[in-house]
């Protein structure tokens, strides 16, 4: 096997999207991407696609590939992400020992370019199912950090009826919402384990300025004053529709400020965005929650219906002190 080893570019995202779907055909963990999903990821500013992707390439077929992502911020740890995959055929090959090593040597200089000085991390996601990567990372000397669940539910059940506090309303998400919402999750997400704060910027290039975000899918509590007080943000990946026929209104996020919290606002609000996604067609609805989230986030997802449908666990490896 001759393999030529290369940065990914906006020219490889056909092949890149191709082999995405050959590896979910054998994992099914979903989040596919297509072609254009993948090229606005190598516009990013988080990410350098030069330095911080790198695909495997055997007679002009992409094989395997890896990306390292950088953070909005250091707070007070750089974590890094890396994720990639290997073309299920060319698997036990060595390609993704060679991604890991790449990942590992390659962090510490990206990291340098935005945080000289600040202490770094990698962190690596890995499927409960996904044996082979579970012992690669470990193999590698990562330890388990965090655990989390990817939660499902069918929106052709019944759904939670919640009443919103008075004094609040619930409104479809807007342009002109886009300040106060980023505000909502940046103050409500400050006990999140791993989160940072969102710059404008890295707002825009990963949430709502991105082709896979649905405004009409998504809403903002608003108190009488008409402040932002809780927020829920909906993405949704077309690729993964043509992959299995279902249509699912992925949560990307859900806040509500600390002040506002016990009072039922959090319920309320995706009680209401559950009810939405039937109405405009999705179905099933689906988002991610840390298993030891300290605002109660997995009661009220569960009392919504919700079920966990996979588990996962963030790796990480200290690269600079």
């Amino acid at each position: 096997m001759t393999v030529e080893w290369a940065p990914l570019s906006k020219a490889d995202v056909e092949a890149w999207a191709e082999l995405l779907v050959a590896i979910d055909e054998v994992d099914q963990v979903g989040g596919r991407e297509d072609a254009d999903d993948l090229a606005e990821e190598l516009v990013n500013p988080l990410l350098d696609p030069v330095a911080g992707t790198l695909g495997a390439w055997e007679s002009g077929r992409l094989v395997a590939y890896g990306v390292i992502m950088a953070r909005a911020a250091a707070e007070p740890v750089h974590r890094m992400s890396f994720w990639g995959g290997v073309r299920p055929e060319y698997r036990r090959r060595g390609l993704g020992g060679h991604l890991l090593e790449w990942a590992i040597g390659n962090a510490p200089v990206l990291h340098e370019r935005r945080f000289p000085g600040r202490p770094l991390e990698l962190h690596v996601e890995v499927d409960s199912r996904n044996e082979g990567l579970r012992a690669l990372v470990a193999g590698a000397g990562m330890e388990p950090a965090r655990w989390f669940y990817g939660m499902a539910l069918d929106l052709g059940a019944e759904l939670p009826e919640v009443s919103l506090p008075d004094g609040l309303q619930i409104v479809t998400y807007r342009d002109d919402l886009e300040g106060a919402v980023l505000q909502v999750r940046n103050r409500s997400f400050v006990d999140h384990w791993g989160s940072v704060q969102h710059t404008a910027e890295s707002w825009r290039n990963t949430v709502v300025g991105v082709k896979v975000f649905r405004p009409e899918g998504s809403f903002v509590v608003l108190d009488a004053s008409g402040q932002s007080v809780g927020v829920l943000l909906t993405h949704y990946f077309e690729a993964d529709t043509e992959a299995t026929g279902v249509r699912e209104a992925w949560i990307q996020i859900i806040g509500t400020l600390r002040e506002w919290r016990g009072r039922g606002v959090a319920s309320a609000l995706l009680a209401h965005a559950l009810r939405e996604f039937r109405t405009q067609g999705y179905d099933k609805a689906g988002l991610g929650v840390d298993a030891d989230n300290p605002t109660g986030a997995f009661g009220i997802y569960t009392r919504a219906g919700f079920e966990i449908a996979h588990r996962t666990v963030a790796y990480g490896l200290p690269l600079v002190s």
